[in-house]
């Protein structure tokens, strides 16, 4: 089957039967326990025991912790449909030689999907859906991708470079905008000898880092361009106190529009349901939330999805009866019943990342 993406298209689900979910989650268990000690540790989706936040730490511990000027803000274009089903076997041979576990993965590859009863071959990709297929999109990565950075900036960069990739999402920062612009360029080459390219829409090079807004002011220019990674908006910010340079990250405002419109859509299924049911479910998804999005300085974003929520049940709730009388005095108290207010759950990324680093580089 096929569901749509974002931008419109359609990407193929590969949905496999219960025998071979089985199978693909036991070799799993078998193959990660062998990636786990290739992977390199700026390498964080779709891992075991590695969640956005880590990859999100190591980012904003980077930034601050090095000496990054300029970011390359850079995304595959269709990478999951476009992974080379013969380059990925020679990758996989490089650590199995069982030759049964191949002839299986292949089997898996060309599994194919089928709509309306009609058959269709995979011919480059990986089968969305599949509980091999993140492993396999990290192993066809960690050999296009990671291993030629992590080379690279060994051997051509002439500063600090850092580098964070999640799945098919990755930034790097760079000291020199020359070394930023020599790594964009080798880099569109090698992803196109492993048919992978960037998108174009997506990948920009931005001036980003404690000295932007010196630099650009001195060139007449404006505030820093800003830059959006796992749900969140970067930006280049300074403390109340001293004014030195600081990393802030607030929501991204295209998620919340996104989740404020599906809250909406459900609300006006639940516009019936008693109060107190609504109040329970909407308290779930403002806690949710707030899991994931409060990070120290985005209180104020937290706080306005809040309101988002509050208005969309108000707007619900009003038309329910047409002489409805609800107020906002009256709202304001059912949310305050209800709905948790939004405080900080996370610490701050440099102090979480020591300490599961322990020191560690975070673009080793």
């Amino acid at each position: 089957m096929y569901i749509p993406k974002p931008d419109g298209r359609l990407r193929p689900l590969g949905v496999a039967a219960l025998e071979d979910k089985i199978l693909q989650r036991a070799l799993v268990e078998v193959l990660n326990a062998i990636y786990e000690t290739d992977f390199l540790g700026f390498s964080y989706g779709l891992r075991p025991g590695r969640s956005p936040h880590h990859a999100l730490d190591a980012l904003a511990a980077g930034i601050v912790g090095k000496k990054v000027n300029w970011v390359l803000d850079a995304d595959f274009s269709d990478y999951f449909s476009s992974l080379d089903h013969q380059w990925l076997v020679k990758f996989l041979e490089h650590r199995i030689a069982d030759k049964r576990v191949l002839r299986l993965i292949q089997k898996w590859l060309a599994a194919g999907v089928i709509e309306n009863g009609s058959w269709t071959a995979f011919e480059e990709g990986v089968p969305q859906g599949a509980s091999v297929s993140p492993l396999l999109a990290n192993v066809y990565a960690h050999y296009v991708l990671d291993l030629w950075a992590h080379q690279w900036r060994t051997r051509h960069a002439h500063g600090d470079v850092i580098i964070v990739r999640w799945a098919d999402d990755f930034v790097v920062g760079f000291e020199h905008r020359e070394d930023a612009e020599r790594f964009w360029a080798d880099l569109r080459g090698r992803l196109a000898k492993f048919g992978l390219e960037l998108n174009a829409e997506k990948t920009r090079l931005i001036e980003f880092g404690r000295h932007a807004v010196r630099d650009r002011a001195a060139r007449g220019l404006g505030k820093p361009e800003t830059f959006q990674f796992l749900g969140f908006t970067h930006i280049c910010g300074k403390t109340r106190k001293s004014g030195r340079f600081k990393l802030k990250r607030i929501t991204d405002s295209k998620r919340v529009r996104a989740k404020l419109l599906a809250v909406k859509d459900e609300m006006a299924r639940r516009m019936h349901q008693p109060i107190p049911e609504q109040g329970r479910w909407l308290a779930r998804v403002l806690q949710g939330h707030y899991n994931y999005y409060a990070v120290p300085d985005n209180i104020e974003a937290l706080s306005a999805f809040r309101k988002g929520i509050i208005q969309h049940w108000l707007k619900s709730l009003r038309r329910r009866s047409q002489r409805s009388r609800l107020t906002w005095k009256r709202m304001g108290r059912l949310a305050d019943q209800w709905l948790p207010q939004p405080r900080i759950l996370h610490p701050w990324p440099e102090q979480r990342f020591a300490a599961i680093t322990q020191g560690r580089s975070p673009v080793r």
